[in-house]
């Protein structure tokens, strides 16, 4: 008699726990547009949700810790004069976020630590380089300042934000709309995903497609795809019959699937969000109750099934929070922010331990939020990967660091002067470029300064409101 061998892995008792009713952000009027985003984007510090917003489109930032009732006054970040399709944090700078819109913008938003008095209306530069509607966005795993956007022209931007200008556009790969993008762990290839049912891999400095595969999934749905920690590419998509179906491929063999598994039948478009450091895969779809979770290893069936965590409210989105922000005390491997119609929920993903002790084969060194590379070093052809960092110890993010914009001067086309015999410090005449520096930092110390102030009057509104109310 035979006995089944079950499977050895540390991730099979994964399970999911919705936070208590306290721990929730309520009296948020998440977003209705109908778009396939997450409409959620988190980080260490901060939680932002796509909102409903009169006359434009606003998203709302919280810190972690505001749990609670959200007061209907509190302040949103406002700019955009269409509705808001997607945010993204960055992954070098707590405090900056990307926000992409139906009126072909992108902005880039700096936040600042405290809580602002009034709604934020001033991004720290618009990027504008679409011709439709923006609809995803990304920034790049390890440069600096590298981020990309793809909109309904079927085409995908690589901006440098530092500067605003456009590193690359790829204009001719996509001959309909992309349904979704995302790097690999250095930031040296893409996934693509276009209403042409055809999944490409591209070079982004060559403009090239390395390897594509027509009908990855046969159904006419959105298909969505992410990179593995092997190299191998997660699908999601629908069979002709319409039926849900998850996949796994080898970019050097497209012919025919790692893995291919039908799930079961509805309408919702799952959204993978992917752990390198564990390779568990979570499958969220828009409208579903459910979070499926599966494990992609090198053994034969490859993509196995661990668990569902299920609730009785459907979401709307979800948020993913980067690995440095979990609780490592509580072996705690992954979290989620469940957006439902007017709050949104974390929900919190644990391997049981007894031990109290850092779990080291549970938290390898993850990303942290320093970049490898400048964006003038990846546009050269550098590759780099991510710089990792301990989790031992627990995660402290960095102090507020300013997102600082310097742009060129596109005038300015003087050919460079011919070298001169050396001055000294004091015959040197002030360069145009140390002139702009200048300018630059008396202009950020005053926007501090202005900050410093409204900072000062809010608290005294605050403190004027406190004496009144004990009188």
């Amino acid at each position: 008699m035979s006995r089944r061998v079950v499977r050895q892995s540390k991730f099979r008792h994964v399970f999911g726990q919705a936070a208590k009713a306290d721990q929730a952000y309520e009296d948020i009027r998440v977003s209705k547009v109908t778009w396939d985003s997450a409409f959620c984007a988190v980080n260490p510090k901060f939680l932002a949700i796509i909102v409903e917003a009169g006359g434009g489109g606003a998203f709302i930032v919280l810190p972690l810790a505001k749990t609670g009732r959200v007061d209907k006054n509190y302040p949103l970040v406002t700019g955009h004069t269409g509705p808001v399709l997607d945010i993204d944090w960055c992954p070098h700078n707590d405090n900056v976020i990307a926000s992409a819109s139906d009126d072909t913008t992108v902005m880039v938003w700096q936040i600042p630590d405290y809580t602002p008095v009034r709604n934020i209306t001033e991004p720290v530069i618009t990027l504008e380089g679409h011709s439709k509607r923006v609809g995803i966005l990304s920034w790049h795993p390890t440069a600096r300042n590298v981020l990309l956007s793809a909109g309904g022209d079927n085409v995908i931007i690589i901006w440098n934000v530092g500067t605003g200008e456009v590193l690359l556009s790829l204009d001719d790969i996509h001959p309909d709309v992309i349904h979704s993008v995302c790097w690999n762990s250095n930031g040296s290839l893409l996934a693509t995903t276009c209403k042409d049912k055809t999944l490409r891999i591209i070079d982004p400095r060559k403009s090239q497609v390395v390897a594509e595969r027509f009908a990855a999934h046969e159904g006419m749905r959105p298909m969505r795809a992410v990179f593995t920690r092997l190299g191998h590419i997660f699908t999601t998509g629908f069979t002709r019959m319409s039926q849900r179906e998850l996949g796994l491929w080898d970019p050097n063999n497209f012919e025919e699937p790692v893995a291919l598994q039908e799930m079961d039948t509805s309408n919702g478009v799952l959204l993978p969000f992917y752990d390198p450091d564990s390779s568990i895969v979570y499958l969220c779809g828009k409208g579903d109750s459910s979070i499926r979770y599966f494990e992609i290893t090198e053994e034969p069936p490859f993509v196995h099934y661990l668990n569902t965590f299920s609730s009785k409210e459907p979401q709307r989105g979800m948020g993913f929070m980067p690995k440095r922000g979990l609780d490592v005390s509580k072996c705690e491997i992954a979290r989620f922010y469940k957006l439902h119609e007017r709050k949104c929920e974390p929900i919190i993903m644990t391997v049981p331990r007894k031990s109290d002790l850092f779990q080291d084969d549970l938290y390898p060194d993850t990303p942290g939020p320093e970049p490898a590379l400048e964006a003038d070093e990846w546009l050269s052809g550098q590759d780099a990967e991510p710089v990792l960092i301990s989790l031992k110890e627990g995660y402290v993010p960095p102090k507020h660091r300013e997102l600082r914009v310097t742009k060129r001067n596109i005038l300015d086309v003087r050919p460079p002067a011919s070298p001169r015999r050396s001055q000294s410090a004091s015959e040197a005449p002030l360069s145009q470029h140390t002139l702009e520096t200048l300018l630059e930092e008396i202009k950020a110390l005053r926007d501090r300064v202005q900050a410093q102030e409204e900072r000062i009057t809010a608290l005294e509104n605050m403190l004027c409101e406190l004496v009144d109310g004990t009188d």
